[in-house]
């Protein structure tokens, strides 16, 4: 047999084949013997995992537990709903923002702040510290079950780190009067009634004052009904403006300086002459009597300074005040620091002013325009400044500056948050519900005057004095500033950063009326400047950027159904006919035949591609 035709069917070729073979599947057949520990012979001990566990993770542990329970669980997919951008997204109608004003109301007292243990010279530090923890995880454990309670109840993020609420206790403690620092646009929303009582609760005698800071933003009427407000509710109050205060700081620097050189020479003039006529005449005896001259002064003043606060401990402080609506300058807000508090100081002849705020509410602005310098550093983020400081303003006054604290508060939404500072823009996650809060704020025509756009108009069968939804705004800014996306279209979210920047930066001015007076009365909006251009004679690409669709109207429409164009009727024989167009036929069967047919008819050109298609190259 020749070794061409020799088999081939060997037993170890079969067994790789079997083995690597590709296309053969393999199949192991149960109840062969291939896999001795799958004979089912006795107890299957692989069915249970048997590891001894001793200890878990908290993650570990609630998914045994759920286990054990017999709880299931399943990934939530395709959950997708659809949400029209022409809509009132994220707004509150007017009956679920009363019933929500209602319960908030009801729930007013339980919203506190952290109060310190009561301590005495035998409580140790470990102790104190000990009772500080569990005072402060009581707190909060009460402020999660009261937003558990309803979630139509919405609070402030707060400060959950207990350090720096140790700060706000040692301000309090060592303060003669507190300052709440808020913002003039919302003070209500700024101020803590529950840090007010805890002023009080640990000293009867310090005095609680609110600063209403960027009251510039503020008519004078509007001041008035804040004063007046704050008077009925028994607090202290002043207006002042970091922002005007630092511009009156900041006059030519060539003024200053030749006033200043005029005083200096005018001085040294005086000095200079003095020195001349008073020379020879001091002796070492006149000094010694006017040092021990000097000496026994200061020593009664001492014994009266003395006896002075012994009476005044005796004697109840009159805390009867009025409050004025007049914006204070940085000398006379310095003046009603130095009087507003009469009684025993916690520092000897020094009175302690303890300045309280939020974040973004102008508090480290306030103080460096009190300091005439900056003595601290500005920031929004809350955490900037770790430790209090005691900064002073004068010898006689002193201004304890605590860390910025976000203190618990109750708000509608969060696009209530984000409009007024609390939360940070650039992090925010969907800009829709903000910015349809600012159009039902600020009118349509405020917002076109601003930034110098065109906002579409409502549709026909809508209300026309509606306010523009954030789509409609967004898109025409965007348009107008060049804020595009890749694919040609006006980029929402960017431009929505920018307009809510200024919403906050007062840019666009809101502000928020006291309880007693009426919104619509408290504050108004100028009349509209720029002229009303129409729809239809914006460009044909703006149009389409900002998706202003042409409908036609009822009128439009039936002018379009009944002025339809005459139909061409194909007869021969009598051509005087007005109404009848002569067609091609009729031409021939009367002899005018055109020597040349092929003329007038357009044939197809080839034309380049950018010019065919350039509708697709609008944006």
């Amino acid at each position: 047999m020749n070794k061409k035709h020799k088999s081939n069917n060997g037993l170890g070729r079969q067994l790789i084949k079997s083995r690597f073979g590709r296309n053969e599947r393999r199949r192991v057949d149960n109840d062969s013997m291939l896999h001795t520990t799958e004979i089912q012979d006795g107890y299957d001990w692989g069915r249970l995992n048997l590891n001894s566990i001793t200890e878990e993770s908290s993650f570990q542990e609630f998914l045994r537990t759920a286990e054990l329970a017999g709880t299931e669980f399943q990934a939530e997919k395709l959950n997708i709903t659809f949400i029209n951008p022409k809509q009132r997204v994220g707004l509150l109608s007017k009956a679920e923002q009363k019933q929500i004003e209602d319960k908030q109301r009801e729930n007013k007292d339980l919203l506190k702040i952290p109060r310190r243990p009561k301590w005495s010279t035998e409580t140790t530090a470990a102790l104190l510290q000990q009772l500080e923890r569990d005072s402060f995880l009581d707190w909060r454990r009460n402020l999660s079950s009261l937003q558990e309670q309803d979630e139509k109840l919405i609070l402030t993020p707060y400060e959950k780190n207990l350090d720096f609420w140790r700060q706000l206790w040692r301000v309090i403690e060592r303060s003669d009067v507190v300052v709440q620092i808020v913002d003039a646009r919302n003070p209500l929303l700024f101020r803590n009634e529950d840090l007010e009582k805890y002023v009080t609760e640990v000293n009867a005698n310090k005095i609680n004052m609110i600063l209403i800071n960027k009251s510039d933003l503020l008519t004078a009427q509007q001041r008035q009904h804040w004063a007046e407000y704050f008077q009925q509710e028994g607090i202290r109050t002043a207006f002042f403006s970091a922002t005007l205060s630092d511009k009156e700081l900041k006059q030519p620097e060539q003024t200053k300086e030749a006033k200043l050189n005029e005083v200096n020479r005018k001085d040294i003039e005086k000095t200079k002459n003095h020195a001349e006529s008073e020379e020879g005449k001091t002796t070492l005896h006149d000094l010694e009597e006017l040092k021990n001259a000097a000496n026994e002064i200061n020593q009664a003043l001492d014994k009266l300074e003395e006896k002075l606060e012994s009476i005044e401990k005796q004697i109840p402080y009159p805390k009867m005040f009025n409050n004025n609506s007049k914006l204070l300058s940085r000398e006379e807000l310095i003046g009603f620091f130095k009087t507003v508090y009469q009684g025993p100081t916690y520092t000897k002849n020094v009175i302690t002013i303890g300045l309280v705020g939020y974040p973004n509410v102008g508090k480290s602005s306030t103080i460096n325009a009190l300091m005439t310098e900056k003595k601290v550093s500005v920031s929004a983020t809350p955490g900037k400044t770790k430790h209090f400081q005691t900064l002073y303003l004068e010898k006689d006054c002193l201004l304890c500056d605590c860390p910025g604290l976000v203190m618990p508060s109750f708000v509608l939404t969060k696009a209530d948050m984000i409009l007024n500072g609390i939360l940070p823009i650039d992090q925010m996650r969907d800009h829709v519900p903000a910015v349809n809060l600012l159009c039902s704020r600020i009118p349509r025509h405020v917002l076109e005057d601003t930034y110098g756009i065109i906002i579409a108009k409502p549709m026909e069968g809508e209300d026309p004095q509606r306010s523009p939804h954030s789509e409609e705004l967004l898109l025409a800014y965007g348009y107008n500033r060049g804020f595009m996306t890749s694919n040609g279209q006006p980029d929402q979210a960017r431009s929505a950063r920018y307009v809510l920047k200024d919403y906050v930066n007062g840019r666009l001015l809101y502000c928020t009326a006291p309880p007693s007076i009426k919104q619509n009365e408290y504050h108004s909006y100028p009349n509209k400047i720029r002229k009303e251009i129409l729809e239809k004679d914006l460009p044909h690409q703006q149009q389409r950027a900002m998706r202003i669709t042409k409908i036609l109207s009822s009128k439009e429409l039936d002018k379009q159904f009944f002025n339809k164009p005459v139909g061409v009727a194909h007869v021969k024989g009598r051509s005087n006919l007005t109404h009848v167009r002569i067609t091609q036929d009729v031409a021939l069967a009367n002899g005018e035949v055109s020597a040349k047919p092929w003329r007038g008819v357009k044939k197809e050109k080839r034309e380049k591609l950018r010019k065919k298609f350039n509708y697709l190259d609008q944006h």
